[in-house]
């Protein structure tokens, strides 16, 4: 009869030995087990390839082709002339002024504006102000006009200084004096209201005329 030990119970079988395992994965250290799962910051940078790169980056090309598009068909590549408005260098030039600001009015069609500055915003009240305004004119030449009750303002002096006197012309019952500028130019000058006026440019004698002539005081 087989001994069935103390208090007549049944000896135990015999527990199979256990070989100790990594805790963090399960795996033996020993035997060949899976790889140990990549951390989330891994993970991201193996996903971050250049075609991931390319196509995160494919909406922003898109926009800029789009931006680029739009500008260029706004754009006439016959045409280089920019518009400018100068009204509102006019208004400044007027509301600071102390004298009565001419302006030229109602010029045919086909005047274009492409330029335009003035002091009038940077001075001081009581300081002298002076417009400078540029035009393409019909013929395609340049026409520019300049005001100012400083005699030495330099917008005055680039086209007055240097310049010989070549007689008068008389425009819309106003006397003109006419000059040759150094730049081979004619220009037309006169004072009204102690400022000095000056009418020059690249443009015809009949065009420099009819900007003089378009001049009127400044209305808003």
């Amino acid at each position: 009869m087989p001994d069935t030990g103390q208090d007549g119970e049944q000896p135990r079988p015999a527990q199979p030995s256990v070989t100790a395992t990594d805790t963090a994965t399960g795996a033996s250290p020993d035997a060949g087990g899976p790889a140990p799962a990549a951390s989330p910051a891994q993970d991201r940078m193996h996903r971050f390839t250049s075609a991931n790169m390319i196509r995160s980056l494919l909406p922003l090309l898109v926009i800029c082709l789009v931006i680029v598009g739009v500008t260029a068909l706004r754009q006439n590549p016959t045409d280089p002339v920019r518009d400018v408005d100068p009204a509102s260098a006019q208004r400044a030039a007027a509301e600071r002024a102390d004298y009565e600001l001419l302006v030229p009015t109602d010029l045919p069609d086909g005047w274009r504006s492409t330029s335009v500055r003035t002091n009038a915003g940077s001075v001081q009240a009581g300081a002298p102000v002076t417009l400078e305004i540029g035009w393409f004119t019909p013929s395609e030449e340049y026409a520019g006009y300049v005001v100012s009750d400083d005699p030495g303002a330099p917008a005055l002096a680039d086209v007055l200084d240097g310049a010989t006197a070549d007689g008068t012309e008389q425009v819309d019952g106003q006397t003109w004096e006419r000059l040759d500028t150094q730049r081979g130019e004619t220009a037309l000058t006169r004072t009204a209201d102690g400022a000095t006026l000056v009418v020059s440019g690249s443009a015809s004698d009949e065009e420099l005329a009819t900007l003089a002539g378009s001049l009127e005081p400044y209305a808003p």
